[in-house]
């Protein structure tokens, strides 16, 4: 059987990678996955499958001609926000896969927000069209329920990701700190300064090595040079394309101050002390289910001194989730693999 796999693929964005490292990971062996990607070569030799370009209607149609099943593969696709393209985008591939008669599969989905009518109307039949929805939160899990749509939620996937070490890290001190932010409307320069001066007065008074991980380069790496150029003798910026290595680097790291959700997903799978920096709803609600301190940034507090001393107290006193609640939660997760195997059988 063949299912071509649509995600957020092949654009640098390391949750959207591991996303899809966890959906390769969790399907049945007698699936062949042909992936949708931004750049298809080298999703061919990161993970050995087949490929198509994701911009290419052509090859799209011919390749969805030649497959038996359609896969929405994790993450925040169907939302407004970003941009009006991207539901559509996501939305007419469902769509076109709907009509040709393959069998569809919306797995691990972060519905929304959701902030205009048409899109509300369209992602209503998008996913009624689904022979088979998961979810990964609660928001999303309630949208369904209003519209009457069967679904199963469970944890992210990337709870489930198999890792691998990163052996350069022995070269840094072994108290590190990783540090993820990412542009965005409600990281402003102001309080981006005020976070760098915060970061300046955490790393001095607690001689931590502050490991800044760009997840996406275009987004990210530009704030993480910002940060390493006020502290250049301990700090360093790691990028790694590998996501089971970036899962893995949180194995060597005892605390994350991070604004993307996957950043604070990996880190919370391997044992680290959590503190979350919310652009987005999707991790507001991580932070209230798993109680983990941060702020939002558009609540940011002005005063460097009460975020910095709130990062030193949860360096020192904060606690990680329990190894039993690690355990559970990857248990969940796997309900994901334990749907498609389902579905697909």
């Amino acid at each position: 059987m063949r299912a071509v796999l649509s995600g957020y693929y092949g654009k640098g964005n390391g949750g959207d990678e591991a996303l899809l490292a966890s959906l390769l990971q969790m399907l049945p062996d007698y699936i062949t996955p042909i992936v949708l990607s931004g750049n298809p070569t080298q999703t061919n030799q990161w993970y050995g499958v087949e490929t198509c370009d994701r911009m290419n209607a052509l090859q799209i149609l011919q390749t969805l001609r030649t497959a038996d099943i359609l896969i929405w593969g994790g993450g925040s696709l169907i939302q407004d926000v970003t941009s009006l393209a991207s539901p559509f985008y996501y939305g007419g591939l469902m769509g076109i896969a709907q009509q040709i008669g393959l069998k569809t599969i919306a797995w691990a989905q972060g519905i929304g927000p959701l902030k205009r009518p048409i899109t509300r109307h369209f992602a209503q039949r998008w996913f009624r069209g689904c022979n088979t929805v998961t979810v990964r939160d609660r928001a999303s899990a309630s949208l369904l329920v209003d519209w009457q749509i069967p679904f199963t939620l469970a944890p992210d996937p990337v709870w489930a990701l198999d890792t691998l070490p990163v052996p350069r890290l022995s070269d840094f001190p072994s108290s590190r700190v990783a540090v993820n932010l990412r542009s965005h409307s409600s990281l402003t320069p102001a309080r981006l300064a005020t976070l760098t001066h915060a970061l300046i007065d955490f790393q001095k008074a607690t001689q931590t090595f502050i490991l800044l991980l760009p997840f996406q380069k275009s987004h990210d790496l530009p704030i993480a040079k910002t940060l390493h150029n006020a502290i250049p003798n301990n700090s360093q910026i790691i990028t790694l394309e590998n996501p089971r290595e970036l899962k893995g680097i949180f194995r060597q790291v005892e605390m994350i101050v991070g604004m993307r959700y996957h950043s604070l997903i990996m880190g919370l799978a391997e044992g680290c002390r959590s503190f979350a920096l919310s652009y987005d709803p999707k991790v507001t609600q991580l932070m209230d289910e798993l109680e983990i301190p941060g702020y939002l940034l558009s609540e940011l507090p002005e005063d460097r001194n009460s975020i910095s001393q709130n990062w030193i107290e949860n360096y020192h006193n904060g606690k990680s989730l329990s190894q039993n609640k690690i355990e559970y939660l990857i248990e969940r997760s796997l309900i994901h693999q334990e749907v498609l195997q389902q579905a697909l059988h």
